[in-house]
This record gives structure tokens, C-alpha cells and sequence, in this order.
């Protein structure tokens, strides 16, 4: 059996290639939308990938299923309890499916979203009846399990954590320790509130170490409720509009055009017209000068959760880029949460755009010491647009509190009587946050440069 894990940092995100070597056939586990990795990893190991799986109907980005059926001719599964939208075969749990060495057993796992699967993986070659992996989807995760208020309000979300809890006694905890998990949602993930940093596990362990796992194990009798739904990260908006589509089947992307290098002057008509500068920069480099109206997401393992924070949905995007070989990496994370690709960049990057004199803003950066004088004087305000976990484990006394997930909805929240600052915990986040703010015509924003880090390492007081 050939087995590869393929882990996208900026999604939190793990997918899987599993080939069987005497059919040369494989299935491709979750896959993202960019698929030229599985492709390229499959025709290196003279594998052919001739089946598809999504997990679930994901939340977090577009899954790649319809790629894959596009380039390969791969068969599609699903699961038999959801309602899917395209031609798929449906798996049903305890269904065994044999691909020459490779046996999968279906386990219909619900709890993180009704129709959830996971799946068994034995490699017949090496024990014919001893299971070697668990696909686990976000089923089981590292530390974790994924998070099931997703769907609806907070009566859905408790029931559907009890239907977890039923899913954890009767699937997972009677698989044996040896067994490997690979999740889908990992490290970066905001589909759980504790995952941990490794990307795979084994039952044992969470047997051990994962707290849910381990208070239902040791605990007699039948656990209905075992989740806490009181610790979980906020998440962008644009987690609203992907599940849908992924149920409903993804269009297939077709031939990529380029994105245009455009002049100052095109750039400038296109963001005349409509369009929305996103500029990807540092937020050092941002704050320092940039296009007025530009919205600030730098280019990193963050950038899809806040382009999709602020961006509203199929944005024609214009793009501001620290180098031009960052044109793609930008484009990829964009289309793998349902945006098009940019309509262009900026030709010569900031530097064109000041030498042709073209108006430039500015976001003044504070350090925390300036931002301590200046709330002890009543001179400002500060905005925290941190996760509630960071808000609750410490915050500046009188701070006003807006996560950042949900800022889009709430700006008229934000106070105008004086100038703001707005933290986070180390400025990423808050540059985002304080660029949101002045595209909507909020004025006088700063941004604390090492937020509520360098606060800390400065042993100013806090309060929980």
C-alpha cells in the first residue's frame, strides 16, 4: 500500500493519497481545489487515481472532487446519509470496498455534520484483518474533535454534540490503539478549539491524551453529553458559503487565464470601477504607505481566513504584492475559498505607484508604551479583535472587544469619539482589522504593532 499526506498550512488543512501497488489504482481523501500535487504524486508512484471521497461537505475551503473527476475520470463517493448534488456512489457505514491489496471500511461518523464519514484502511498485504489507518476527517483530530455548532443554532449545535458523543462510543473508541489517525482538519484548523500541532495520531494516544476521549473512556455507561461548545474560535464569513457548494458539487475551474500585470494607470481606472485593492503585504510595509481604500491580508499561512474575512463574496480582486512570484500563491489561496482570481496586480508594486504621485494613505503604527500613556490620558480608544479564548485569558481594562471573524457585521460598533487603536497579538491580525475599518470610513486608526504580546512582554496590567 502507498500511502502520502498532503498538509496546506493555510487551511489547517490534510488530504491523502492511498494506492494500491498490485492495481496501480488509488483514491484521493479531501482533496483541495488545486490538484496538480495528487496528480503529480500519483504519476510518480505509476499510480492512477481512479476514486474520489470527500469527508464531508466541508466549511473552510472548496473541495476539489470535481477536479479531480474532470482531469482523471475518477469515480466519486459519498456519503449515503447526505444529500449531494452530483453523480457520486454512496457509501454506506460498515460497506467494505476492495482495490486489489487496499480494503476500506465505511464508518459513518456524524457529529461534526450529519452525513460524515471516516475510513478504515487495511493493508491486505501486511495483515489481512487488522486495520492500519483511520482517515478520520475531523471525526477524530489531534487533541480534538472537530467542532459540531457549524449548522445551525445552539440547540442544533448541542444535539448534533450528542450525536458526536454517540459517534466517539461506538466508532472510535472501539478501534484498537494501534490503529494511525490522519485527520483532515489539523494544526491551523478552525474547525476545532484545541487541536494540536502534530499531523497524525493514534487512538491510543487520544485514548490517553485527548480530553474527551479520555473522560468517555473512563466513565461507565452510555456518555450523552462530552463536548464543550463554550471554547471554540470565531470563523470568517466566508465559511458560510462554502458548504453549500460543496454539497452541491464545485464547478470545475477549466483553463486559468494570467492574471494581467497592470500599469498605475489601469490599476487605478479598474479600482475606479469597482474593484477592491487587496494588498498583501506586511503590515509594517502596509502601514507605512499604500493605496488609498486598500485592504491589507499579508501573504502567509493566514491569508485565506482574512481575505475571506473582508472580502465580500466573488470580489473582483486587485492585488498588491510584495513580489511578483507571489501572483500565484495569492490566486491559489483565493480560489481555494470560492473567490476568482485577481483581476490584475500592480506592475512595480508600491514604488510605481508613489513615483507616478498617486495619492498614498498611511496606518500609523503604536507601541504598547505610547498606547499606555495615551489610554491612561483619555487620549484613545483600543479595539481588540482577538479570538474570545485570547480575549478571556487576558485584555486591557476598558478595552472594546469585536472578534475580528465578525467585525464585517459589526462596524458600527467600533467607536468614533477618538482616535482607536486596535490589537491583536501581534499586529497581523489588527492591520486587517484596522484597514477593514478605514475602507468603511473609519478615521484615525492605528494599529498596535506587537499587539497584546509585546503588551504582555512588557508586564503591563491586564483583566480577565
Amino acid at each position: 500500500m502507498f500511502f502520502q499526506q498532503f498538509y496546506l498550512q493555510s487551511l489547517g488543512h490534510a488530504s491523502y493519497l492511498v494506492g494500491d501497488e498490485k492495481t496501480g489504482q488509488a483514491l484521493v481523501f479531501d482533496p483541495r481545489r488545486d490538484v496538480e500535487a495528487y496528480t503529480r504524486a500519483a504519476r510518480e508512484q505509476g499510480l492512477r487515481i481512479s476514486y474520489v471521497a470527500d469527508s464531508h461537505g466541508h466549511n473552510d475551503y472548496l473541495s476539489g472532487l470535481s477536479e479531480l473527476r474532470t482531469r482523471t475520470g475518477a469515480d466519486v463517493w459519498g456519503s449515503a446519509a447526505g444529500e449531494l448534488g452530483y453523480p457520486h456512489r454512496p457509501l454506506k457505514d460498515g460497506e467494505l470496498i476492495e482495490i486489489g491489496d487496499v480494503g476500506i471500511e465505511v464508518l459513518h461518523t456524524p457529529g461534526h455534520t450529519p452525513e460524515h464519514i471516516s475510513l478504515l484502511v487495511y493493508d491486505r498485504s501486511a495483515d489481512a484483518d487488522t486495520p492500519a489507518l483511520l482517515l478520520s476527517g475531523g471525526a477524530l483530530l489531534v487533541g480534538d474533535l472537530a467542532r459540531p455548532d457549524l449548522l445551525g443554532g445552539p440547540e442544533q449545535a448541542r444535539q448534533a454534540g450528542q450525536v458526536f458523543c454517540d459517534t466517539v462510543q461506538t466508532k472510535l473508541l472501539p478501534l484498537s490503539d494501534h490503529v494511525e489517525v490522519f485527520p483532515t482538519h489539523v494544526a491551523g484548523s478552525l474547525c476545532g478549539g484545541n487541536i494540536g500541532s502534530r499531523l497524525s495520531t493514534t487512538v491510543g494516544y487520544e485514548r490517553r491524551t485527548n480530553a474527551i476521549l479520555a473522560e468517555v473512556d473512563s466513565t461507565d455507561g452510555f456518555v450523552r453529553e462530552c463536548l464543550r461548545l463554550d471554547n471554540l474560535p470565531a470563523v470568517p464569513p466566508y465559511w458560510r458559503r462554502m458548504r453549500t457548494q460543496n454539497l452541491d458539487g464545485v464547478a470545475p475551474l477549466g483553463v486559468l487565464p494570467e492574471p494581467p500585470a497592470l500599469t498605475v494607470t489601469e490599476f487605478a481606472e479598474q479600482q475606479d470601477a469597482g474593484a477592491l485593492v487587496l494588498d498583501a503585504r506586511a503590515p509594517e510595509a502596509f502601514g507605512g504607505s499604500h493605496v488609498p481604500g486598500a485592504l491589507n491580508v499579508g501573504l502567509g499561512s493566514a491569508f485565506p481566513t482574512w481575505a475571506g474575512t473582508v472580502l465580500p463574496d466573488k470580489a473582483d480582486v486587485l492585488l498588491v504584492l510584495d513580489r511578483p512570484e507571489d501572483l500565484w500563491e495569492a490566486g491559489w489561496q483565493l480560489l481555494r475559498i470560492g473567490y476568482p482570481l485577481p483581476r490584475g496586480w500592480l506592475r512595480g508594486g508600491m514604488t510605481a505607484w508613489r513615483t507616478a504621485a498617486r495619492p498614498v494613505d498611511a496606518t500609523p503604527q503604536i507601541t504598547v508604551h505610547e498606547l499606555k500613556t495615551r489610554l491612561e490620558h483619555g487620549e484613545i480608544n483600543l479595539l481588540d479583535v482577538r479570538q474570545p479564548d485570547e480575549w478571556h485569558a487576558g485584555h486591557v481594562s476598558g478595552a472594546h472587544y469585536i472578534t475580528g471573524a465578525e467585525l464585517p457585521d459589526r462596524l458600527d460598533e467600533a467607536p468614533e469619539d477618538r482616535p482607536l487603536a486596535v490589537t491583536c497579538g501581534s499586529g497581523f491580525r489588527s492591520s486587517v482589522a484596522a484597514s477593514l475599518l478605514a475602507h468603511h470610513g473609519h478615521r484615525d486608526i492605528l494599529n498596535v504593532t506587537g499587539g497584546m504580546t509585546a503588551w504582555n512582554n512588557a508586564g503591563y496590567p491586564v483583566e480577565q
